[in-house]
């Protein structure tokens, strides 16, 4: 993770959870009842907590909403593309999320955060020219991004290729497409969120199986990201219910 900083107080208690925490900073004026489950598990786990003024929190994170907790965490370990394939090997029915070179950490957190409430199986990133995971993703996520399984790709396109291979279908979104009602979710899907201002790129546009398109009636025909992300993940989600 970039500056190996976490901060806030869920996604805090969440890496400490895992043992992910090496080193622990809370805020000396705020020893009251909120922080009460961080200082068991760091007890439990022989992590000695560190009090310090708030200017020590607000320089580590670069003045960033840290809610009077801050940890030294262990470098994020990104998942091999072949690892998550393998997890949905077995399975009737598998989802996975590609990101195609999203910017925002507050959108890619908030996908993380959505994509662990509807039990996504993996997410693909690009190496270059994209948001990877930083101490906004993680906060942003409240704690998602520890369980969930996270590929960074050199190429999108060979991973899209891969997917196809080992029998997933490949969808993208678009205005003129399949309505999202009428979406057939069975079996292991690859679904594609394009970038926030560029959308999808034209040669993952070459390799959609089918367009995927949510239905609107507002005077802006378009949604953030995140948002469409959150949309369809929850389609795909209740419709194998």
């Amino acid at each position: 993770m970039q500056n190996n900083i976490i901060y806030g107080k869920h996604s805090t208690t969440e890496a400490l959870k895992l043992k992910k925490v090496q080193k622990l900073y809370l805020q000396e004026d705020l020893k009251n009842n909120s922080f009460d489950e961080i200082k068991k598990l760091s007890h439990k786990q022989k992590l000695t907590i560190n009090f310090v003024p708030k200017s020590k929190l607000d320089k580590l994170t670069s003045r960033a909403n840290h809610q009077g907790v801050v940890g030294i965490y262990s470098d994020y370990e990104y998942k091999e593309l072949n690892t998550i394939i393998k997890k949905c090997e077995n399975k009737e029915s598998a989802t996975i999320l590609i990101l195609d070179h999203l910017e925002d950490p507050h959108n890619f957190g908030s996908i993380l955060r959505t994509a662990d409430a509807t039990s996504v199986d993996g997410i693909i990133i690009p190496k270059d020219r994209a948001v990877g995971i930083t101490p906004v993703v993680a906060k942003t996520s409240t704690g998602a991004l520890e369980y969930l399984d996270i590929a960074r790709v050199v190429n999108l396109k060979q991973a899209v290729t891969k997917l196809k291979e080992n029998g997933f279908w490949i969808f993208g979104t678009d205005m003129n497409g399949t309505s999202m009602v009428d979406w057939n979710v069975q079996g292991k899907i690859a679904l594609i969120i394009g970038n926030e201002g560029k959308g999808m790129s034209s040669i993952l546009r070459k390799e959609i199986d089918e367009m995927i398109t949510i239905p609107m009636d507002g005077h802006v025909q378009s949604l953030n990201a995140s948002v469409a992300a959150g949309v369809l993940m929850y389609q795909i989600f209740q419709k194998r219910l």
